[in-house]
């Protein structure tokens, strides 16, 4: 399975769907699971959730077939989605918290950086104009 990053409404719609929910309980669960930071508005959460009924990562409930007050739930392709999902941001947060200089987005220290800038150079992979500039 390819790794898709996904928007911050559609993973919040996702964990909505641990249970089944209609639209109006989906914004506020969303803005609850956030803590009031993303808030979303009808034209994104049905355009979303019309997206991931066509991808198969939700589905309608049997009987809520009326425009309004319709129930929606994960299924299992969400599932394994959500958790790709939250593998990915561990994967982000574990490598920013390994980066030992905060200045240095690589961690590798300017020291280090400058060394292999010249390795570069010499194996001419860069021209001699390109420089790595401290952060």
């Amino acid at each position: 399975m390819e790794t898709i990053a996904l928007t911050e409404a559609v993973y919040y719609i996702l964990l909505s769907l641990d249970q089944p929910m209609h639209g109006y309980g989906i914004m506020q669960n969303t803005e609850e699971l956030s803590g009031g930071r993303v808030r979303l508005a009808p034209g994104t959460l049905y355009g979303a959730l019309n997206s991931l009924l066509e991808k198969g990562w939700i589905e309608a409930l049997p009987g809520s077939n009326s425009r309004r007050k319709k129930e929606y739930r994960i299924t299992p392709a969400g599932r394994k989605i959500v958790q790709t999902e939250i593998r990915r941001l561990e994967e982000l947060l574990r490598n920013g918290k390994e980066t030992e200089n905060p200045q240095n987005i690589l961690g590798m220290g300017i020291r280090k950086g400058r060394r292999m800038a010249q390795r570069i150079r010499k194996k001419r992979l860069c021209p001699d104009r390109c420089r790595f500039l401290p952060i």
